[in-house]
């Protein structure tokens, strides 16, 4: 932001103005290009200075989230570069199908390559220039460690079999919308759960997480879906109007969302939702689209909770807390339909500097689940499942993170406490005082094992018995020492007198 725009800030938003300037005074950004960080991000090499002009210009925010990541692992940037490419060319309606299967299908091949690159996309594809110069992606590829790049590989390989079918079947049935949630969830599982599985691998191969992260398909698929969805809804305009539909017609053309809006049809196509009259019918759908998003939100925090290391926790909790603030804003906004909608600089900063565990991710999720539930009417059909979705996460956070347990920062070191005001207070304190009880209970009984069934306050008498005798013998020895002192003193006394005289 300019100075001017920080100045009218302060001015219309003061409170947003102190968290930016906050944000940009202690939020510690990691700078690839300094001279201690050049020989893990390869900043000294040209060809890799490229790819991270490539990572910014293609995704800014997930860029800055890459940078933050420890040591080469930051050059997990050429994974995402890799799957840019591989959808920049599934994505290009001037390509020919055939010639568009071709590249699809070989791609993982092609980005081995030494010297590929692709220039037959059309003008107006955003990232066209990355494919244009692919080959210092591939030069970079080819200088990582084995155990990163055959991650890589085979996720490229899953990938590009997905978007080769999505991509065939649109060009030759004439079909241009995905028909069953069932289809919307396997396009995104193709687009971006598989990149979750991907960035597990690539974490266990690091030796920063443990290799069961790596194994966690169905988390980590949960991961992408969770934010490719968030993605989609909020992204309808623009998809619109460039002819892509990711929408499933199973929801946007159901009949009981025009019912609900006085005996309506269903929509035939995704472009009625904008136009005029026709937008308390299209929240209702853009409703059942969120409420489908949202059952991945646990399955977000589940993964969130097995993470170790600081810098891939905020890699993979800042996306995820981004989107339930985007769904959050999206939510009962009829503003989506006619336009781009982002949630403001200020609440991202907030959002990006309180994803740094997994207690204050959880409140995160659980803050925007209730402004969700908040915002839902009774009018909604999807109202009752609304509130079954926003509890679920309100569950979740109670769990395993209870409301009535504060942490409490002292000495640098954080303790729990409970809150007193709270009745679940009496009932922690009550089974803390039980779970003492059962252990010093089986204490006891372990030290009675120990003495094979000796009689235990016996064995404590003779003790007793034997250390008093002990204080017996020292209390005698105390006096002898006590009488040849004073034999000592007198003596020494005696004779001072005697030569004195």
């Amino acid at each position: 932001m300019g100075a001017m725009s920080m100045l009218a800030l302060l001015v219309t938003h003061p409170l947003e103005f102190r968290t930016l300037l906050q944000y940009y005074l202690w939020h510690d950004q990691r700078d690839v290009s300094a001279d201690h960080e050049r020989e893990s991000t390869g900043w000294d090499r040209e060809t890799m200075r490229r790819c991270w002009h490539f990572l910014d210009k293609t995704s800014r925010s997930f860029a800055a989230v890459i940078k933050q990541l420890e040591d080469d692992l930051a050059r997990v940037c050429l994974y995402y570069l890799v799957l840019r490419g591989l959808d920049t060319i599934e994505d290009d309606m001037t390509l020919p199908d055939e010639r568009k299967q071709k590249v699809l299908r070989s791609f993982h091949e092609l980005t081995l390559t030494r010297g590929w690159s692709f220039a037959e996309n059309g003008p107006e594809e955003a990232d066209r220039q990355l494919l244009v110069e692919y080959d210092k992606v591939v030069d970079e590829l080819l200088l990582l460690p084995p155990k990163y790049l055959a991650v890589i590989v085979e996720i490229t390989k899953k990938m590009e079999v997905g978007m080769a079918d999505y991509a065939h079947k649109a060009a030759t049935t004439g079909s241009v919308y995905l028909e069953k949630i069932e289809d919307w969830d396997l396009y995104c599982h193709y687009v971006a759960g598989l990149v979750g599985e991907g960035i597990s691998g690539l974490f266990s191969a690091s030796g920063k997480e443990a290799p069961f992260i790596g194994e966690q398909l169905e988390l980590s698929n949960s991961m992408g879906l969770f934010l490719q969805k968030t993605n989609i809804i909020r992204d309808y305009r623009e998809d619109v109007e460039e002819h892509r539909y990711f929408w499933p017609r199973e929801i946007w053309g159901a009949e009981r969302f025009g019912k609900a809006c006085g005996g309506r049809p269903g929509f035939k196509e995704m472009k009625e939702m904008y136009e005029p009259g026709n937008e308390k019918q299209a929240l209702w759908v853009q409703s059942a689209l969120i409420l489908d998003a949202l059952r991945h939100a646990t399955d977000s925090l589940d993964y969130l909770r097995l993470l170790k290391n600081q810098s891939i926790f905020n890699f993979c909790a800042i996306p995820q807390s981004m989107a339930i603030a985007t769904l959050e804003l999206c939510f009962m906004n009829p503003t989506m339909f006619q336009r781009n909608v982002k949630i403001r600089k200020a609440e991202a900063a907030s959002l990006i500097m309180r994803s740094t565990n997994p207690r204050d991710v959880a409140c995160i999720f659980r803050e925007y689940a209730r402004k969700i539930h908040h915002k839902s009417v009774p009018a909604d059909p999807s109202f009752v499942h609304i509130a079954v979705a926003c509890g679920k996460i309100e569950h979740w956070c109670e769990q395993y993170y209870p409301s009535f347990v504060r942490m409490v920062s002292s000495g640098g070191a954080a303790t729990q406490q409970f809150n007193p005001y709270d009745a679940r207070t009496q009932v922690a304190v009550a089974n803390e005082e039980r779970d003492r009880e059962l252990w010093l209970e089986k204490r006891k009984q372990d030290i009675l094992a120990k003495t094979n069934g000796t009689d235990l306050a016996g064995k404590l008498k003779n003790q007793n018995q034997d250390t008093g005798s002990t204080f017996e013998l020292l209390a005698y020895v105390g006096i002898v020492f006590a009488l040849i002192g004073a034999v000592i003193i007198g003596g020494v006394y005696f004779l001072i007198y005697y030569l004195d005289a």
